[in-house]
């Protein structure tokens, strides 16, 4: 039975200007120690995808589809079974720490809660918990420090209290949303070489979001490209970064700057880019959401359901163009 398994799950968020579908059809199944990335643009669906598989959804969203935990269906759960649930089998490290951190109460009592809450332990107990996980994740002074207020950290080190925080009670699922926003190189290598050896040390699903495709390559075994709230290609991240098939994805790779690029190429030169923007969700055509920002754009885009193409080995990607795609792999996104 898989740890986690999504099924064409939907988030569909209603305004006064109507209803968008933020999320259509997402699948997935993850294993125990199984590791997926979300990439795309800002905009695409990877965070509300996170809301959703956490039960965070704004009120104004419907999440429908199907989400199992064990074979447990999560999709209709009352807020009182969510959070049971959240922290304690599902746990996710948020965007922004000092955001997510309150700024009134002390680190120590902030991780110590889902301790107390899902492991009925005593205010001591987790407190002294709480002091060696902060150690776990390389807070000097733990013990002194563990009274102190997030604004008294750094960013790098509230990064770490909020892993301290979703590792308190050994999640089986552990949700990383841009884990490394706003951190510097040095700083967001010790944060992602701490999630995987923890991940690894404990088995978790790893499920890490992100818009920067140098750290999804090196953390993740399978990953899905999204844009307008779909998934437009899918399958193991050495094969999706060795033979990308949509023109999205070849244009993300392709506007990637490469070490070599950086060191000798003339300062006038410029990266290929992606024309146009993200498409708002209500402005979404009704077939391919890529449809005019793509180079291989016909009429029959912006009308048909562009369906699944094989690549082999769980890869696979969406267009109805596939036959011209895969025959002019030089050509990207929207660059023609």
């Amino acid at each position: 039975m898989p740890l986690l398994e999504a099924r064409d799950l939907r988030v569909d968020l209603h305004t006064h200007r109507g209803t968008a579908a933020a999320v259509q059809g997402m699948s997935f199944t993850l294993e125990p120690g199984d590791t997926l990335g979300l990439i795309g643009e800002s905009g695409c669906g990877k965070s509300m995808t996170a809301l959703a598989l956490m039960g965070l959804a704004p009120d104004n969203a419907t999440v429908s589809g199907s989400l199992k935990l064990e074979g447990r269906e999560l999709i209709g759960l009352r807020d009182r079974d969510w959070r049971a649930i959240r922290g304690f089998r599902l746990a996710m490290i948020f965007q922004e720490p000092m955001t997510a951190l309150n700024p009134v109460h002390r680190v120590g009592a902030q991780i110590a809660e889902p301790l107390m809450l899902h492991q009925n332990l005593s205010h001591g107990a987790a407190r002294e918990k709480a002091i060696a996980l902060l150690e776990r994740v390389g807070i000097p002074d733990p013990a002194r420090r563990v009274d102190s207020f997030p604004h008294q950290f750094s960013g790098g080190q509230r990064q770490r209290i909020m892993i301290a925080m979703a590792l308190a009670c050994e999640p089986d699922v552990l949700i990383a949303d841009e884990p490394t926003t706003a951190l510097d190189v040095t700083v967001q290598k010790q944060i992602l070489a701490l999630i995987r050896e923890l991940v690894d040390e404990r088995g978790m699903v790893l499920i890490l979001i992100s818009h920067d495709l140098g750290l999804i390559a090196q953390n993740v075994q399978r990953m899905m490209v999204m844009y307008g709230g779909a998934v437009v290609e899918s399958g193991p991240a050495a094969q999706v970064f060795g033979q990308p098939a949509h023109p999205y994805t070849r244009g993300l790779l392709a506007a990637r700057p490469s070490l070599a690029q950086r060191l000798v190429a003339h300062r006038s030169e410029r990266l290929p880019t992606i024309k146009g923007s993200v498409p708002d969700l209500f402005s979404l055509p009704l077939g391919c959401p890529f449809g005019g920002r793509c180079a291989y754009t016909e009429d029959a885009c912006f009308t048909d359901e562009p369906p699944v193409v094989p690549m082999g080995s769980a890869h696979w990607f969406r267009c109805r163009r596939a036959d011209v795609v895969l025959d002019t792999p030089e050509l990207i996104a929207g660059s023609a």
